[in-house]
């Protein structure tokens, strides 16, 4: 399983993939939009050829910013604000020195045929080097959260802790709930009394008035008992939500990593909302089912105790039997929630996948994994309803069978003299009212049975070991922070969870303040690996990383965090406006610092042509906007970031020459009082680096800068090589 959206994979890797679907689609038109922006230099050249012999004989359509993609073209539309500006080979617009070249010059290096600027050593490019996959292997982790684990009395336990702050409203909605029975049961006694005394000729007149009173008391009583219920149990919703929230934030992307988005969607949503029927119609409806009967019981005692034998076995049955049949109703209850929870997370991984879906004509076979699922609920339920019908069904004919042997009983004490006549209406209902408390908890059974299986769920989440703790805290020595940034990497050394093959194996490499250092390879080499464990995202198994002298694992996490501006090679950007998707590196920015922001990172043009300039929204993942700008508001954000260490992850590889020779300028005035690390495939990106970490299946092979890892015609050099072959392969 590579995990939800690829998360398991690198960036290179995923889109490898993207490239094998267009390989096996073989359709006569061939669509290729950035294909080779997060692809290394070793792959490039492969992966180009096989592209060459595809395109053969098809009609292709290459979206690229890269002149390696597109220098053999026939021919080469050029866009400018929405308009097509030139159109002809690249030869041909290399000569025109318009928009083409402006574009296409700096990765031309300045040649004169428009060619690619190649200073790699000769004869490099005849080396192979197979890319390793980052944590291939090992035993999948489910990715449902399972609704098995603590038992119903330690669920129950579970829940009644949640409710520590709230005791006293407790009590409350529970003297509330005994006191609408009894008002419910004093308005079938009081209507019993009336038409005793109509039938004796006895004054009314003190039992109507009671009766006036009782009556809309009951309806007052059940209002107030349901809303401060209510009231209760959505307040305790909103305290879940937020701990829950904090636990996800506290267990980390790592966490995130090996479940499916969906299922945790609805444990946050579904889930916690159907605990709020255990506090809402579970608690006091289950104490009034207990002290209303035995208050009952003892009443036909005192009038007659055969009656209160005779009735006796019916409400023991009709108490008795929702919680024997517990077991059953749980374990059906637990794989219908386990069901949806897969539901939910096919039918949320679908709708992210919708353009592949649909790119890939998928949608039936889409459908039908959907309907196959939506079926294995469906058939996880039934049987769980059918149990409960029955019980039902049981439970109404309990209570009619109790109604009737406290009749025949008591005909036979009247008859026998030892009951007064008038008195045997009175004490049937009182018996039938017995049942009413108990039917009400034997009708929130399956509603129960929901809400101890989502508890599970929730407390899966909840019980989960927090692996990523604070540390006790660092002080920093000097009044410049910027003293304070070197990082140094020592024999580090970390394995993905359920994986085999260490991500990374010694590594070892010192990063001084304010240097910047690259870090290349093939894709699955470990360089993402290293910037997720720089923020504490993972900690690795040996070795330790130090900034400012000081182990990470010392550090509180929001002070290393608050030091580390992060630019992703993909960037997350949330339903929300522009401006709110760039302040959230800095909420308190001023709007001078946001503006500088802003332009530093090349987006002033685009915030001048949206219709509300840094209000517009975004849609949901930044789908308003196209890879380059979304890219663009990452960079942005670390700009306003402001911080002493900035970690660049592909950080314009989805940039069109001029806005990465913009950006790259900015990044370069940003970085001269920062320590930075950089990860790239592209290669242009890294030559004016302090130092170069070049590594390989988890491990560093080189280091050096640009000129003299060249020299040395070992793997750097080959990469270089590689990415230079693939445009003169063109």
């Amino acid at each position: 399983m590579v995990g939800e959206r690829g998360v398991r994979l690198s960036g290179g890797q995923r889109q490898r993939i993207a490239i094998a679907r267009a390989l096996l689609r073989d359709a006569p038109i061939l669509i290729l939009d950035e294909a080779l922006s997060s692809v290394d230099a070793e792959s490039e050249a492969a992966i180009q050829e096989a592209l060459d012999r595809l395109m053969r004989g098809r009609t292709t359509l290459i979206f690229g910013h890269r002149l390696s993609s597109i220098i053999g073209a026939d021919r080469i539309l050029v866009l400018d604000d929405g308009h097509v500006a030139e159109s002809g080979t690249h030869a041909a617009l290399m000569a025109r020195a318009g928009v083409y070249r402006r574009l296409m010059a700096g990765q031309a290096g300045g040649r004169p045929d428009g060619g690619l600027d190649d200073d790699a050593p000769e004869g490099a490019e005849n080396d192979e080097v197979t890319p390793a996959t980052e944590g291939a292997g090992g035993d999948e982790a489910p990715a449902v959260l399972r609704a098995a684990g603590p038992g119903w009395r330690d669920v129950g336990r579970i829940l009644f802790g949640l409710a520590s702050g709230y005791h006293a409203r407790l009590v409350t909605t529970f003297v509330l709930g005994v006191a609408r029975v009894a008002a419910l049961i004093g308005v079938g006694l009081l209507s019993a009394l009336v038409v005793r005394a109509v039938s004796r000729g006895e004054p009314t007149r003190a039992l109507l008035v009671a009766l006036l009173i009782v009556a809309p008391a009951a309806g007052v009583l059940h209002w107030l008992e349901s809303w401060l219920a209510h009231d209760m149990a959505y307040r305790l919703l909103a305290d879940m939500r937020m701990r829950f929230f904090r636990k996800l934030v506290a267990l980390g992307p790592a966490y995130l990593s090996a479940r499916r988005t969906g299922d945790l969607l609805g444990v946050a949503t579904h889930d916690i909302e159907l605990i709020e029927y255990f506090f809402a119609h579970t608690i006091t409806p289950g104490l009034v089912a207990v002290l209303v009967p035995a208050v009952v019981l003892a009443t036909l005692a005192v009038f007659g105790w055969p009656m209160a034998v005779a009735v006796m076995p019916f409400l023991a049955y009709a108490g008795l039997s929702p919680v024997l049949g517990r077991a059953r109703i749980d374990r059906l209850s637990a794989r219908a929630r386990e069901a949806s929870g897969e539901l939910n997370a096919h039918a949320v991984d679908s709708v992210q996948g919708l353009a592949e879906i649909v790119a890939f004509q998928q949608e039936a076979r889409r459908g039908l994994a959907l309907t196959a699922r939506a079926t294995a609920y469906a058939e996880a339920r039934m049987p769980f309803l059918a149990d409960l019908a029955r019980q039902s069904a049981l439970q109404d004919v309990a209570t009619g069978l109790g109604g009737l042997a406290v009749t025949v009983v008591g005909a036979w004490l009247v008859a026998a003299g030892g009951l007064e006549g008038a008195m045997l209406p009175l004490l049937t209902l009182l018996a039938m009212s017995a049942f009413v408390p108990v039917w009400e908890i034997a009708q929130v059974g399956r509603q129960l049975a929901d809400t101890l299986a989502a508890t599970r769920r929730v407390h899966a989440v909840h019980a989960e070991p927090v692996r990523i703790t604070d540390g006790p805290g660092v002080t920093l020595p000097g009044a410049r922070r910027d003293d304070a940034a070197a990082i140094a990497l020592h024999d580090l050394t970390f394995t993905y969870p359920d994986r085999r093959r260490p991500a990374l194996a010694s590594v070892s490499f010192t990063v001084s303040a304010g240097a910047t250092v690259a870090l290349v390879g093939p894709s699955g080499a470990g360089k993402t690996t290293i910037a997720s464990l720089l923020l504490r995202f993972w900690d690795p198994e040996r070795g330790a990383i130090t900034l400012a002298g000081h182990d990470l694992r010392a550090w509180a996490l929001e002070d290393l965090r608050r030091h580390i501006a992060l630019v992703a090679q993909d960037t997350h950007l949330f339903n929300d406006t522009l401006g709110g998707n760039i302040r959230i590196a800095r909420p308190d920015a001023s709007p001078a610092d946001l503006a500088a922001a802003i332009e530093r990172a090349a987006l002033g043009p685009l915030v001048a042509g949206l219709p509300e300039g840094l209000d517009t929204k975004v849609g949901e993942r930044g789908m308003q906007l196209s890879g380059g700008q979304r890219q663009r508001v990452a960079i942005a954000r670390a700009f306003l970031r402001d911080a002493p260490v900035l970690i660049l992850d592909e950080a314009t590889s989805h940039l069109d020459a001029v806005n990465e020779q913009v950006v790259q300028e900015a990044l370069v005035s940003l970085a001269r009082a920062r320590t930075t690390i950089v990860i790239a495939h592209r290669l242009s990106t890294v030559r004016a680096a302090d130092q170069i970490v070049v590594l390989d299946e988890g491990r560093v092979i080189e280091q050096g800068r640009h000129e003299d890892l060249l020299r040395r015609r070992g793997l750097y050099a080959r990469l270089v090589s590689r990415q230079v072959a693939a445009a003169v392969a063109s």
